[in-house]
């Protein structure tokens, strides 16, 4: 299995609030595969977790790193990435 990063700008107008957190830590979940997400230099936590990706305080245009562990981890970073760059705040 192969260690794979990826960092992302945020891309929703509103940053990782309630709403696009959720989406993306229910795909996490779905995904199956261990994922950590940090801004910046911080810290990662589990992305899994709607309460850690919020904490993190993602506004629009920050950077965001992910690292994904095990089988079709690009691919499955590759959604997560499309996920994190779409503005979900659009109406």
């Amino acid at each position: 299995m192969t260690e794979v990063t990826r960092t992302i700008r945020i891309g929703s107008s509103n940053g990782l609030h309630a709403r696009p957190a959720k989406l993306f830590a229910q795909a996490v979940k779905d995904s199956g595969l261990p994922i950590t997400i940090a801004k910046g230099a911080g810290a990662p936590v589990n992305a899994a977790s709607i309460l850690g990706v919020i904490a993190l305080g993602a506004e629009k245009g920050d950077y965001v790193t992910l690292v994904a562990d095990g089988d079709h981890a690009d691919a499955v970073l590759d959604t997560l990435a499309e996920l994190l760059t779409t503005d979900h705040d659009e109406n």
